[in-house]
């Protein structure tokens, strides 16, 4: 009998070769037969770890934005709430970011579809989208800022809408040029450009 260790892990190693496909592709990057072939596991074993393709998919889901939280929380640990929004902004409507979707968030390729999938994928995705809001609205409200939810709904949905757009677009130089407004305009409606600009000017 496969010891539970080894069951963790190969289940691991699934959820991890279906978050890179749905970062790229959204859902429809998930096939089964494809996925395990890529995991290098067979296709009968996958009911082994998951019940449907469904489950696999909210679990999916799920995996992806631990593993975002994650990231962020590392990148942002100990720093002034403004200081850490700001880096926020620009790590996440980065070029870096932009060129590698299957590490980033999975927000720019699911947001399309969320309405259409199964109703657990969609609550997970639900909860996914929460705790980026709550990322947000708590730096806002640590920084004075009265409508923190309010202006991190609004910053949440321009950071998908401008990600999304960048990666849809095929000439790099517009794509990059995207992000750099969408990066300006971001903080500006944040409060956060004397921030930068001081930055700026200790760098200089």
């Amino acid at each position: 009998m496969e010891n539970l260790s080894h069951k963790a892990r190969t289940r691991q190693r699934i959820l991890d070769e279906a978050a890179s496909a749905m970062r790229v592709l959204g859902t429809e990057g998930i096939g089964v037969a494809a996925l395990m072939k890529r995991a290098g596991l067979t296709h009968g074993g996958f009911y082994a770890h998951f019940s449907s393709r469904d489950e696999l998919v909210a679990e999916t889901i799920n995996h992806i934005f631990t593993q975002l939280q994650a990231t962020l929380r590392q990148h942002l640990s100990g720093k002034e709430a403004k200081a850490s929004l700001r880096d926020f902004i620009d790590y996440y409507l980065s070029d870096e970011v932009r060129l590698a979707p299957e590490q980033g968030c999975p927000l720019p390729a699911l947001s399309g579809e969320a309405a259409r999938l199964p109703t657990a994928a969609r609550s997970r995705f639900d909860c996914g989208v929460q705790s980026m809001h709550q990322l947000i609205a708590s730096r806002l409200q640590q920084s004075g800022e009265a409508e923190s939810e309010a202006m991190a709904s609004s910053a949440l949905a321009e950071l998908i809408g401008a990600m999304s757009l960048a990666r849809a677009c095929p000439d790099e130089e517009r794509a990059s040029q995207m992000l750099a407004v969408s990066r300006q305009s971001l903080k500006q409606r944040l409060n956060l450009l004397s921030l930068t600009q001081e930055n700026d000017e200790r760098n200089n």
